[in-house]
This record gives C-alpha cells, sequence and structure tokens, in this order.
C-alpha cells in the first residue's frame, strides 16, 4: 500500500514542483479556501493556542492572525514541493542569509554548530544555507511513515548537501562526526513539545508552562559545539530574509538550561512580531501546567 500510494501521489507532486510561483501561488489561493473553509484542517487547534498564546488580542484580531496563518501554511507547504525541482540559485535568490559571513566567521573556530530555530517562517528553506557554507548540514527530523517519500523527503534534502537524521541516530551521527574531525551544522527545530518524563525540563513558553525540548544544549555542551539562532523572516509571498544570532561560543561556561531558555525567548520575539508565520497547527501546547 506504501508503493501504491507513492507512485499515485508522486506524479502529482511533481507536476506542482514544475509551476512558475506565479501558478504556484494561485494554486496556494485555491489550496487555502479548500484546507479553511471547506476541511476546516485543525481549526480547533490552531484556534485554542493563538487564544491561548495571545490572550490580550481581540477575537477579531486573533481570527485575522488565524486566516493569515493558514494562506501561509499553504504558501510553505507548496514551497516545500517546490524544493523538488527548484534550481539552487533561485532558491539562494528568494532565500536569502543576511549576514552569512559572520556564520563563515563562527566556522573558523572549528567547532561544530548547533543551530536552532523555530517552526516559523519559512524552516523547510533553511535547506539552501547548507550550499553556501563549509561545514556539511544534518537536520533532525521525525521520520515518515511511508518508507517511499521518506526516501524522496531525504534526496531532495541532498541536493542541497543536507542530510537528515532522526532524533534517535543524532547523539551517534555527532559522536562519529567528532572523533573523526568532522565539524558540522546540526539543525535543530526545538519549539515542539516533548514527551512528558520525570526528568522533562519545564519553562514558560508565550507565558504557558510547558514541556520543553533541551537536546540542543545537552549535545552543544558534551561535545563543545557553538550555539546559533536563526531568525527567519517573511519579506513577501515567496521570500524571506534570515539573520544569524549567537546564543554561545563557550557553552560550557554558560548555567544549565540558559541556552535553552535564550531560545525560548528569541522564538516568543519572533512570534510577537509577526503571530501569523507561526505553525500554529502542532500541539505546542498540549501539556502543559495550569
Amino acid at each position: 500500500m506504501s508503493f501504491i500510494a507513492f507512485i499515485l501521489i508522486y506524479p502529482i507532486l511533481f507536476l506542482i514542483s514544475i509551476l512558475p510561483f506565479r501558478l504556484l501561488y494561485i494554486f496556494s489561493d485555491f489550496v487555502y479556501v479548500l484546507i479553511y473553509y471547506i476541511i476546516g484542517y485543525r481549526k480547533k487547534v490552531v484556534r485554542a493556542n493563538i487564544a491561548m498564546a495571545l490572550p490580550h488580542l481581540s477575537e477579531k484580531e486573533r481570527l485575522i492572525i488565524e486566516k493569515k496563518s493558514y494562506k501561509h501554511l499553504c504558501d510553505m507547504f507548496l514551497e516545500m514541493i517546490k524544493t523538488m525541482t527548484i534550481s539552487i540559485k533561485e532558491i539562494e535568490r528568494r532565500f536569502v542569509i543576511k549576514n552569512l559571513d559572520e556564520f563563515l566567521e563562527i566556522e573558523k573556530k572549528n567547532k561544530s554548530v548547533a543551530l536552532m530555530c523555530a517552526h516559523y517562517a519559512s524552516y523547510e528553506w533553511v535547506v539552501s544555507m547548507n550550499g553556501r557554507v563549509s561545514f556539511q548540514g544534518f537536520a533532525i527530523y521525525k521520520k515518515i511513515n511511508n518508507p517511499y517519500f521518506d526516501k524522496l523527503v531525504k534526496k531532495i534534502r541532498s541536493r542541497f548537501k543536507a542530510y537528515l537524521i532522526t532524533t534517535k541516530e543524532t547523539r551517534g551521527v555527532i559522536e562519529q562526526n567528532e572523533r573523526k574531525g568532522n565539524h558540522a551544522i546540526y539543525g535543530f527545530a526545538s519549539d515542539q513539545s516533548p514527551q512528558v518524563k520525570p526528568q522533562t525540563y519545564w519553562s514558560k513558553f508565550m507565558g504557558i508552562e510547558v514541556p520543553v525540548y533541551v537536546g540542543a544544549e545537552v549535545l552543544s555542551k558534551k561535545y563543545n559545539m557553538n550555539v546559533v539562532f536563526l531568525k527567519v523572516k517573511k519579506v513577501k509571498r515567496g521570500f524571506y530574509e534570515a539573520d544569524i544570532e549567537l546564543i554561545s561560543d563557550d557553552v560550557n561556561t554558560v548555567p544549565d538550561y540558559q541556552i535553552t531558555e535564550t531560545f525560548l525567548r528569541k522564538v516568543e520575539k519572533q512570534i510577537h512580531e509577526a503571530p501569523e508565520f507561526y505553525l500554529w497547527t502542532h500541539k505546542r501546547w498540549k501539556h502543559r501546567r495550569l
């Protein structure tokens, strides 16, 4: 069944990927109407999340953010498909890293880099960064159940010199690279909700106490990595700008959890600046302390 689903869906994905951007966004407008007004995909989750995270806004203001977030979600989903065939030159034109030179200076310190980012704006096109830096790039991801689509996603990322590794593989890959002296970038999207365990770290995110992923901090301290935050901004439809912000270049002098807290505050700032570009559909606040 997995293979049948793949061979049925893949041609549709490919045809979408070769659409000119003008037609891609016309199609995105159609998908928005379908997803938001007809299917109502996770609308209750989105509405509840925005209400919890932005209680100071009026119902009308939150509704505006809700609709804009779905429009952005549809754009981003189709941009992700577009990555199948987009040229490296084109994606670099559309995803601009404003201070790339500063990252290249960080590379000269001969330490691997933990790159922390949020599910905000175009986190999918961050992949284009790997073709512009010296270090090899690894992104931690959740494996897709369909093995054929999982293989496809890995193949797409490899076009941009990025390699996907699961959470379980991460420590082993870092260990092996460090042992061989191979410095790399490891991408952590650390704003999702982890499973609650006795040792889970809790912190406030958007004013709500929730469990927090600390893997990026723990691994960066264990392997003495530099830590940066990638702040992505949507300039206009199909165009993004990113700033690389250093969190720490001496992680073992930083108090425990301060790196994680710094990351959370930076993500909160992003959300407050333009909340419509955050991924409100995932259940970030499903575990919370009242």
